[in-house]
């Protein structure tokens, strides 16, 4: 296909290259008078046309040996470029390129010279070109290790800059603290208020307009139970504006395209840079995978919770059976569950019980206990 467009061109060539020299001829009354051209339209126009088809034939013709040169020429260039590595040929093109801006400063008084200034400003071009390339390839290495130490310097200020903005982000959270984003569940379970009453969370609380949308559809709920909770996290957040001193700030902008308000509490908090406080599990492993910092409420209960060790002795009133046979089950004030084995037959009663072994789970911690005196 590349034969073809190239033998084409040549005879387009050929034949505008026929057509130029005819009009030149004809231009010329010497050569006019020497053919009998000077008078004759007719004999001018066949002049021009045989002269215009013949080099176009000459080109057609020759062009096969044309192509063949140029085909080799450039199989040559490719396989010696292929020789060499990319970054000795992309120095040569930078040091080709600045040569010939040098030499552009001569080309101007070369050209003015009669008869041989074209020439010589044309070679001088292609010298200049050729003598910049060479030097950059020969001092490759220097040129490679300049510009190595030009994008470290680069990369170093950008990196001095980095730590400098997450410094001074990091000091002003340090003064203001991480924006905490409340979830409807957090709100609606009530001891944020407590927490925030101690003085252990600290920085502002930040209520999403989506999260007060959906308390409102809660507390407006036909579900009585559901209507109860939605009221009570209203109610919530009402003390905490009003007798806490501590700022809220309200987050009136949405996420149109997220549709599930857990999805929209992750994107604000990264948007601003916060904490989801919550009391979610699920929500808080989907946190934890998208790498979004999490206070969950339970998590720290369950932290705080003292700490009971296997023959520990406490009193405790058993106040309903177990699942297993014979079981009965207490509780602690902090809401600890006790499964006390043989206690289904005491219940209602006060009694003392030794702690045999705690279990941790994901819900919280349960712990197992039989009555003083058994073995």
């Amino acid at each position: 296909m590349l034969k073809k467009i190239l033998r084409g061109l040549f005879t387009i060539i050929g034949l505008i290259l026929g057509y130029l020299l005819g009009k030149s001829a004809l231009s010329s009354d010497y050569f006019a008078k020497m053919f009998y051209l000077a008078n004759s339209p007719v004999k001018q126009f066949l002049f021009l046309s045989i002269l215009t088809l013949f080099f176009g034939i000459i080109l057609f013709l020759i062009s096969p040996w044309i192509n063949s040169i140029i085909m080799k020429t450039m199989d040559y260039i490719e396989k010696s470029l292929q020789k060499l590595p990319a970054v000795e040929i992309l120095l040569g093109v930078l040091g080709a390129l600045i040569g010939l801006l040098i030499s552009a400063v001569f080309l101007n008084l070369l050209e003015k010279i009669p008869v041989v200034g074209t020439v010589l400003a044309v070679i001088v071009a292609i010298l200049m070109a050729a003598l910049g390339a060479n030097i950059a390839i020969r001092k490759r290495e220097e040129l490679m290790s300049m510009f190595s130490n030009i994008a470290t310097s680069v990369a170093t200020k950008r990196l001095q800059g980095t730590r400098e903005k997450k410094s001074k982000g990091e000091h002003q959270h340090a003064h203001k603290g991480y924006p905490k984003v409340l979830d409807t569940s957090v709100i609606i379970d009530g001891r944020i208020f407590d927490i925030c009453q101690t003085g252990f969370i600290e920085g502002p609380l930040v209520i999403p307009n989506f999260v007060l949308a959906e308390l409102r559809h809660i507390a407006d709920s036909s579900d009585g139970l559901k209507r109860t909770r939605g009221r009570r996290g209203l109610d919530i957040l009402n003390k905490i504006q009003k007798e806490l001193n501590i700022d809220v700030q309200i987050y009136e902008k949405d996420f149109p395209n997220i549709p599930e308000v857990d999805a929209k509490l992750l994107k604000l908090s990264q948007v601003l840079d916060g904490k989801v406080v919550t009391n979610d599990y699920n929500l808080n492993k989907v946190a934890e995978f998208q790498g979004v910092p999490v206070l969950n409420i339970n998590e720290l209960a369950n932290a705080v919770k003292p700490v009971v060790l296997p023959g520990e002795e406490m009193n405790v009133q058993i106040i309903k059976d177990g699942k297993e046979s014979g079981q009965g089950i207490a509780y602690l004030d902090d809401g600890t569950m006790i499964v006390v084995e043989g206690g289904k037959k005491y219940i209602g009663d006060t009694k003392g019980v030794v702690v045999t072994s705690v279990l941790q789970t994901a819900a919280g911690r349960m712990i197992f206990a039989r009555q003083k005196g058994d073995l």
